[in-house]
């Protein structure tokens, strides 16, 4: 919540409604945009337009697509804008809070699934900003030339190379075309420079293999 009033941990819901969805990944200070369809999510952002504002991302862990198991760490985030559709849909962005681990998942009534959290181990992602410190700019913006060179992208490259790491890293990982793995290990890194030289080796990887992604992190 960027440009607000700080939080801390004991500002969190501890009980949150969570949208599964393989590949999206949200972190903190950045924004997802989303396309609600589904009866059972449309519930939920409006609840949540109603109540707290705020939805927790996480990846399924396996294929059950009414059911999944779940990824133990995601992104609790705050929605910030929303519209409705013609056709019913909900078009919505969500800015990132701060990273969860999930505790348990909560017996209810809403067909959307709701789960009890702890913050603690992320308390870090409620500061303004992360530190640059350990980043090796130079070997990522080298592998992301290589990689963008690849797929013929090159109209954004001076605009890369203006913002600073924590956008840059944190804007890479949620956009590339990880696996569902990879994005989730990314989502986990402890702080910014351990997401970052993730991140370097897998563009690296991409670019290596000339393919969207580069193999999956065990």
């Amino acid at each position: 919540m960027h440009g607000e009033t700080a939080l801390n941990v004991a500002d969190l819901p501890r009980v949150i409604p969570v949208f599964p969805l393989a590949g999206a990944l949200l972190l903190p200070r950045r924004r997802l945009p989303l396309n609600i369809f589904e009866p059972r999510y449309l519930a939920m952002v409006d609840d949540a337009m109603r109540h707290t504002r705020v939805i927790g991302m996480v990846q399924p862990s396996s294929a059950d697509t009414r059911c999944p198991s779940l990824y133990p760490v995601g992104c609790l985030g705050r929605l910030t804008s929303w519209s409705e559709t013609g056709d019913g849909r909900f078009l919505i962005t969500l800015n990132g809070i701060a990273r969860f681990r999930i505790e348990s998942e909560m017996q209810t009534t809403t067909p959307y699934r709701q789960v009890e959290v702890r913050y603690g181990e992320f308390e870090d992602d409620l500061e303004e900003d992360e530190s640059d410190a350990g980043i090796d700019r130079q070997r990522l913006g080298a592998s992301l030339k290589s990689y963008f060179k690849q797929r013929k992208i090159d109209e954004y490259w001076q605009s890369i190379e203006q913002v600073s790491c924590e956008v840059l890293v944190n804007s890479l990982a949620m956009i590339c075309p990880f696996e569902v793995a990879e994005k989730q290990a990314l989502l986990e890194a402890p702080a910014l420079a351990d997401r970052a030289k993730l991140l370097t080796t897998l563009i690296e990887m991409a670019a290596a293999t000339n393919g969207p992604h580069g193999g999956t992190i065990q």
